[in-house]
This record gives structure tokens, C-alpha cells and sequence, in this order.
């Protein structure tokens, strides 16, 4: 995989995680990791999440309201960036964190617990990554998506109800 450095990026359906890291003097930056390659981005992860939203009709605080009235979810929620496509992200600590990371639902295949609170993410095409977030958090987040995911894509459909 190539290490490129970009200014903006575009979510696809191919973006597998959108992951904090930061530069050799410190600055926050985001590691983005694609099905194909990688590219380091000079902007934060929620910055990323809410541009794609945007694209896409909405901002995040929207996406984050649209979860809370389908799902009942206010916490570490994850959004549809877009349904249509498939691309529904989680965190993997509070949005407003700046060590929160996000990852694609579609792209990951398994979950490994790891040691000292730490979980590996398999995904489809077999990269791996290590987080250090703990494996029943990452499981949460991982079947909560599925559940969100299954009644929005239920409620769009559903046949149009008269109001």
C-alpha cells in the first residue's frame, strides 16, 4: 500500500476506517484506510465524517440526530453517511474525543479481544488494525450499527405511510 498525503477526502464505500493519528511534530492527522490503499489526510477524523455527510445531504450532528430518533441510540451512535451506498460508520469512543477513530460496518469481517483492554479488527480483504478500545466496547459498536442499520434500511423499504 502507498502513504500518500492529501489535503480532503471523499468517503467512498471502499473506506474501510477513518483513523486518528498524528504527524511527526504532533499535529492530529487522520490515517484513512481503503480497500486498496492507504492515505494520511492533515485533517481530524470527525472533520472527515462530517464532510462526507455533508456530501451526502446532511452534516453529522444530522446523521447523529437521525440515529437518536430511529434507534434511541445518544451514545458513541453510529450514522448512515449513506444508506443508499451502504457506508454506515461507528466511533470508536465519544465523536467528541480526540482519540475517536471511525470504522466502516460493511468492511469488517471479526473482532479478536487483545490484551490490555485492546481489540484487532479483521477486515474483509484481511488487513488488520489494533485499537485500544476494549473488545466488548468494539462488539457493542459493531451490533448496534446492525441494528440501526436493519431499521433504517427497513423504514426505506417500507411502503410510504400518509401523515
Amino acid at each position: 500500500m502507498s502513504n500518500k498525503e492529501k489535503e480532503l477526502y471523499e468517503i467512498t464505500p471502499f473506506t474501510m476506517a477513518v483513523l486518528r493519528s498524528k504527524d511527526e511534530t504532533g499535529n492530529h492527522t487522520t490515517y484513512i484506510l481503503e480497500e486498496e490503499r492507504d492515505c494520511l489526510v492533515y485533517e481530524t477524523p470527525i472533520k472527515i465524517i462530517d464532510h462526507a455527510c455533508k456530501y451526502f445531504g446532511s452534516s453529522l450532528k444530522g446523521r447523529l440526530e437521525g440515529t437518536r430518533d430511529i434507534s434511541n441510540i445518544t451514545h458513541k451512535a453510529p450514522i448512515a453517511i449513506d444508506p443508499m451506498s451502504g457506508i454506515y460508520f461507528f466511533p470508536t469512543a465519544s465523536p467528541s474525543n480526540e482519540n475517536c477513530s471511525w470504522l466502516s460496518h460493511s468492511h469488517i469481517k471479526e473482532i479478536i479481544r487483545k490484551e490490555y483492554n485492546r481489540s484487532e479488527i479483521i477486515f474483509h480483504n484481511g488487513e488488520r488494525i489494533t485499537l485500544e478500545v476494549s473488545y466488548g466496547s468494539m462488539v457493542n459498536q459493531l451490533n448496534r450499527t446492525a441494528q440501526f442499520r436493519y431499521s433504517l434500511e427497513n423504514r426505506m423499504n417500507s411502503e410510504p405511510q400518509a401523515f
